[in-house]
């Protein structure tokens, strides 16, 4: 299910909510949610930052010190730098990805927005993502947030999952299906 968390009302729920709230009164919502965006993607994509966010070997402060110069490096919001440094400090790196999905499922929510993520084999174009947002819109008769992943196993086409339902056109899926269709004939 995207943007949400089998840890919602876990510790990942409470640090989301926390960023949540310190993020609206410092008015800078989008930015931490842009920023937190990147960061889900710097995870799914780059091991070594996943091993980072996973490792219980790295000391406190070589998380710290690294998560930090991610976030200035990386231009992030200050609020967001020192989100990602309260969860080195307090061991709670792991939270990050639902930590990130929390947060972003609450601020959908407030916005009175279905959040519906699209995958492809391929990076899409801006152009066809807008386009598949606003048929989305119009079908669901509600705003849209899209979040957009690369999945390359799935060969060609894409995969579009709002809440608990799914539209599966991918290229890999058709395949299976033919295999399992030919098993069936001989």
């Amino acid at each position: 299910m995207p943007s949400q968390s089998n840890d919602a009302g876990g510790v990942a729920g409470r640090y989301a909510s926390a960023l949540y709230e310190l993020a609206d009164q410092a008015k800078c919502l989008d930015a931490v949610a842009a920023d937190l965006q990147a960061l889900r993607g710097l995870v799914d994509e780059n091991a070594d930052f996943a091993r980072l966010v996973a490792s219980p070997v790295l000391t406190r402060d070589a998380q710290v010190a690294a998560v930090s110069a991610l976030g200035e490096k990386a231009g992030f919001q200050e609020l967001t730098v020192k989100f990602l440094g309260l969860l080195a400090r307090n061991r709670r790196l792991g939270a990050l990805r639902p930590a990130v999905g929390a947060f972003l499922a609450e601020l959908a929510a407030r916005r009175g927005e279905v959040t519906a993520e699209v995958t492809s084999a391929q990076t899409m174009k801006d152009s066809h993502l807008d386009s598949i947002k606003a048929a989305l819109a119009q079908a669901l008769g509600s705003k849209v947030a899209l979040e957009s992943r690369v999945d390359p196993a799935l060969i060609g086409g894409m995969v579009v999952r709002v809440g608990s339902k799914m539209i599966d056109s991918s290229l890999a899926t058709k395949l299976q299906k033919l295999r399992l269709s030919m098993k069936g004939i001989g």
